[in-house]
């Protein structure tokens, strides 16, 4: 994250494209998929994951979240705000049906935003 006061137009339109893609979550909007589910024999076999990958995974997750939380702590406010906007362009629209895991992820990520404020410095006023 960058602290300059505005994008790069190519910036701005690859984060527009990334967020579009998260409208529709992968294809499923009010008339279902667009495409054809693919055959069983098309797709790639998965392995299930065991409880010393799933520990791993959690682990992950939490360095992940505190890595988050720490370059918050420095960003800037628009970056703070920006980041609150991502959070509410995921949550489902009006006229849209909530899915709990977007609407989890959503508040999941204000969570995050919040609680970079511990870390950051004081407002001067």
């Amino acid at each position: 994250m960058s602290d300059q006061g505005s994008d790069p137009p190519d910036a701005s339109l690859l984060r527009q494209q990334a967020l579009s893609r998260w409208d529709n979550e992968g294809g499923a909007g009010p008339d279902g998929p667009q495409m054809a589910p693919t055959a069983a024999e098309d797709r790639v076999p998965m392995p299930g994951n065991n409880a010393a990958e799933l520990g791993a995974l959690h682990v992950r997750v939490i360095a992940l979240e505190n890595l988050v939380i720490s370059l918050l702590a420095t960003a800037s406010d628009r970056q703070i705000e920006q980041a609150c906007e991502m959070a509410r362009y995921i949550s489902a629209r009006p006229g849209f049906t909530q899915h709990p895991l977007t609407t989890r992820a959503a508040a999941h990520m204000v969570d995050l935003v919040e609680r970079t404020s511990r870390f950051r410095p004081p407002v001067q006023t």
